[in-house]
C-alpha cells in the first residue's frame, strides 16, 4: 500500500504542449517541398523533343512553369494537412494519456480508500469483540456478586424468621392472656352499656314525646299563620280589582271624554271647513266676475293678471296646505295618551301614508325615540285620530303632496 501511495503521488508532467517545434519543422518542410519542385521539374524538360521554334520554346516554358507552381502548392497542402493530422494525432495521444494517468491515480486513490475502510473497520471490529469481552466478564461479576449477596440474604431471612416464629409463639401466649381478660372487661362493659342503653332508650322516648309536642304546636302555628296570609292575599287581591277597576273605569271615562273633544273638534273643523269652502266659493265667484269685467283689457293688462291669479291660487293652495296639517296635528293631539314615566327628551318620528279619500293606509316609525311604549302610543295617537277627510278638499296637486307626510312626537308636541 505505501507503494501505491508513493505512486499516486508522484509527480506528473501537467504542463501546457509545445507547438513552437513542430511548426517550424512543418514551414521547413513546405519549404523545402517547394525547393525541391522547383529544382526537379525543369530538370524532366530535355526527355521532350527539341523544336527550333523559340515562340514555341518559351511556351513549354510558361506551361511547364505553372505546373510546377501547381504540384508545389499541392504538395504543400498535403503536407499541411499531414502536419495537422499529425498534431491532431499528437493532441488526442496526450490526451489519452492524461486521462489514463488520471484514471489510474483515481484507481490507486480508490483503492487506498477501501484498504483504509477495512482497516478501520478491522479495528472497529476487535475494539467491538473487546467491548463485548469485557462486558460479558463484568456481567458475570455481577451475576456472582448479586448471587452471594441473595445466599446471605436468604440466610438472614430464615434466621429472622426463625426469631420470628418464637416471638410470634411467646406473643400468641401473651396474646390468649390478654384476651381472656379483655373478655372479663367486655362481659362487665356490656352489662354497664345495656344498663346505660335503656337508661338513653327511656331519655330518648321523653324527649320524641316533647318533641312531637312542640311539632303538633308549630303545625297548628303554622296553619294559623297560613290562615292569615291568605286572608291577606285575598284582601290584597281584591282591593287590586277594585283598583284596576277604578282605574279601567277613569280611563273609559277618559277615552269618553276624549272622543266627546275629539268629535266636538271634527264638527268645529267641518264647520271651519265648509266655511272656508264658501270663502273659496265666493272668492272664486268674486275672481269670475272680476275676469269677466276685465276681459276687454289689451293683452299686456290680460298678461299681467293671469301672472296675479297663478300667484293668487298658489297662495290659496299653500293656506289650505298648512289648514290641513295644523287640522291633521291638532286631532292627532288631542288622540295622543302620553304613557306614564314619559322623560321630556324622547321624541319620535312617524311617516304617515293616506288613501285618496283621507283614509290611513299605514303609520310605521321612521325614527324611534328608543322608548317601545312611547313609540306605540304615537302609532295609536294616529290611528285613532284617522281619517282625514279634509285631504279632499285640498287642490289636486296638494292632496298629492300630503299623501304621505311625517309627524314628530315630543312630549309637549307634535310636529
Amino acid at each position: 500500500m505505501g507503494r501505491r501511495r508513493q505512486r499516486g503521488s508522484a509527480p506528473r508532467d501537467s504542463g501546457p504542449v509545445g507547438y513552437g517545434l513542430p511548426t517550424l519543422l512543418a514551414v521547413g518542410l513546405h519549404v523545402l517541398v517547394v525547393v525541391l519542385s522547383l529544382v526537379t521539374l525543369p530538370q524532366r524538360q530535355p526527355d521532350e523533343p527539341l523544336s527550333d521554334s523559340i515562340v514555341q520554346a518559351t511556351l513549354v516554358s510558361t506551361e511547364t512553369t505553372t505546373d510546377q507552381a501547381q504540384r508545389a502548392e499541392e504538395a504543400r497542402a498535403r503536407a499541411a494537412a499531414r502536419q495537422a493530422e499529425e498534431e491532431a494525432r499528437q493532441e488526442e495521444e496526450a490526451r489519452q494519456a492524461e486521462a489514463e494517468e488520471q484514471a489510474r491515480a483515481e484507481a490507486e486513490r480508490q483503492a487506498e480508500q477501501e484498504q483504509a475502510e477495512q482497516e478501520q473497520a478491522a479495528r472497529e471490529e476487535e475494539a467491538r469483540r473487546l467491548q463485548e469481552a469485557r462486558e460479558e466478564a463484568e456481567a458475570e461479576a455481577q451475576r456472582r456478586a448479586e448471587e452471594a449477596e441473595r445466599q446471605a440474604r436468604l440466610r438472614e431471612e430464615q434466621e429472622a424468621e426463625r426469631q420470628r416464629q418464637q416471638e410470634a409463639a411467646a406473643e400468641a401466649e401473651r396474646q390468649r392472656e390478654l384476651e381472656a381478660q379483655q373478655r372479663a372487661e367486655e362481659e362487665a362493659r356490656r352489662q354497664q352499656e345495656a344498663e346505660e342503653q335503656r337508661r338513653r332508650e327511656e331519655e330518648e322516648a321523653q324527649r320524641q314525646q316533647e318533641a312531637e309536642e312542640q311539632r303538633r304546636r308549630e303545625e297548628e302555628e303554622a296553619q294559623r299563620q297560613r290562615e292569615a296570609e291568605e286572608q291577606r292575599r285575598r284582601e290584597e287581591e281584591e282591593a287590586q280589582r277594585q283598583r284596576e277597576a277604578e282605574e279601567q273605569r277613569r280611563r273609559e271615562e277618559e277615552e269618553a271624554q276624549r272622543q266627546r273633544e275629539a268629535e266636538e273638534q271634527r264638527r268645529r273643523e267641518e264647520e271651519e271647513a265648509q266655511r272656508q269652502r264658501d270663502a273659496e266659493e265666493q272668492r272664486r265667484r268674486e275672481e269670475e266676475a272680476r275676469r269677466a269685467a276685465e276681459a276687454a283689457a289689451d293683452g299686456l293688462d290680460r298678461a299681467i293678471e293671469g301672472e296675479s291669479d297663478a300667484v293668487a291660487n298658489a297662495r290659496q293652495a299653500q293656506e289650505a296646505a298648512n289648514s290641513f296639517i295644523n287640522l291633521v296635528r291638532r286631532a292627532v293631539e288631542q288622540a295622543w295618551v302620553l304613557p306614564p314615566g314619559a322623560s321630556g327628551g324622547l321624541a319620535a318620528t312617524v311617516q304617515v301614508q293616506l288613501g285618496p279619500s283621507g283614509e290611513l293606509f299605514g303609520a310605521t316609525i321612521t325614527q324611534s325615540s328608543g322608548d317601545n311604549s312611547f313609540d306605540r302610543s304615537a302609532l295609536q295617537a294616529v290611528e285613532a285620530a284617522a281619517p282625514f277627510g279634509e285631504l279632499r278638499q285640498l287642490p289636486a296637486a296638494a292632496q298629492r303632496d300630503f299623501r304621505q307626510f311625517n309627524l314628530r312626537f315630543t312630549p309637549g308636541d307634535v310636529r
